[in-house]
């Protein structure tokens, strides 16, 4: 499998740069996977896509403050973005500057003094002047995709988190949740439609290009993910009054996915799981778990492309990319959405 295979031509111009008015005034594009069928809908028409009976699984992730800027001794400047807070003041962390970066490096910053310890996997380990989720949250920016292509403005601390945002440790949204307000989510439980968490922290890795044109060779930074025992039983009890599990983001079905794949030989229910998962999804996946997919529109040759084109068939989710880019949809992560349902390979 190619990277290429997943290429598509995006215009720059339906790269959404600001949210919507309202989180669920966003446009919703439907792809039947069996049929390659589309529907050009709203994300309010929702709640007469679902069912009752069905479950929203979401992810209740919430976004830390992760990007800061600092100095190194000679004056050049250093862009730190926390990959996860370790314990004590320990931290990983990717760090960008104009000359190579080197362990014992002291970088000045406007919460105190940030030292870098250790290379490990592509990511530096660094000491702070505090716990890393205090210290940035404190001292940090909004970690806005390197797409959006401005600065990040206060409302972006309300407007790149979601309304279920409960467990800091996230440097990037799951930002399919983006679209769901008070109200939406209100219409959803009035129709029977049910509700359970999982926790996936999006890593910086989630923007990390795949540089191989074999698809085989990429590998994933690992990210945390916790199944707890109450979303287990939801999804066991949806499946089996004959319910659909909707996922909402590729950052759930990737956290109920390896913990499918963690179980028991034999065990016939998903059970509780947390642990780090480098779980990589192309096509050719069997999906044990998640029935339908809410995801944003994903960048050309990326891994969530990948995912998605696993869950609804390669050729029906580039030729809903190629309408979506007709149709004017907006991009990324403050974009429009799909709906998605699990189509052939």
């Amino acid at each position: 499998m190619r990277r290429r295979d997943f290429a598509y031509h995006l215009p720059a111009e339906l790269i959404a740069q600001e949210p919507p008015r309202e989180r669920s005034a966003g446009r919703m594009l439907v792809l039947e996977g069996n049929t390659g069928a589309l529907r050009d809908r709203s994300i309010r028409d929702l709640t007469g896509e679902l069912r009752e009976g069905d479950l929203l699984v979401v992810n209740d992730t919430r976004v830390v403050a992760a990007r800061l800027i600092g100095n190194k001794p000679s004056g050049g400047r250093v862009e730190i973005l926390l990959e996860r807070a370790l314990e004590g003041t320990e931290a990983l962390a990717q760090l960008s500057a104009s000359k190579p970066i080197r362990a014992g490096l002291e970088v000045a910053t406007t919460g105190g003094v940030v030292r870098v310890l250790a290379c490990e996997a592509q990511l530096w380990r660094i000491e702070l002047p505090a716990p890393a989720l205090e210290f940035f949250e404190r001292f940090g920016a909004v970690p806005l995709p390197p797409y959006i292509q401005r600065a990040p403005r206060p409302e972006d601390r309300e407007r790149y988190q979601s309304i279920f945002a409960r467990e800091p440790g996230a440097v990037a949204a799951p930002t399919a949740s983006l679209h769901f307000d008070a109200a939406l989510s209100s219409a959803l439980a009035a129709r029977g439609i049910r509700r359970a968490s999982v926790t996936l922290h999006v890593g910086a890795g989630t923007f990390q290009p795949v540089r191989s044109e074999d698809v085989a060779a990429h590998v994933l930074h690992p990210e945390r993910a916790w199944v707890g025992a109450a979303a287990c039983e939801a999804i066991a009890a949806t499946h089996a009054a004959g319910g659909r599990v909707v996922a909402v983001g590729t950052t759930v079905v990737r956290a109920l996915e390896s913990a499918a794949l963690a179980r028991l030989a034999g065990t016939p229910v998903l059970t509780p799981w947390q642990g780090e998962t480098r779980l990589f999804i192309v096509p050719g996946f069997r999906f044990q778990v998640c029935d339908l997919l809410l995801t944003n529109f994903h960048l050309p040759e990326s891994t969530l492309l990948m995912l998605v084109s696993a869950f609804g068939g390669q050729r029906a989710v580039l030729e809903a990319y190629a309408h979506a880019v007709r149709e004017r949809y907006r991009f990324f992560s403050y974009g429009d959405a799909m709906l998605v349902s699990r189509g052939r390979a």
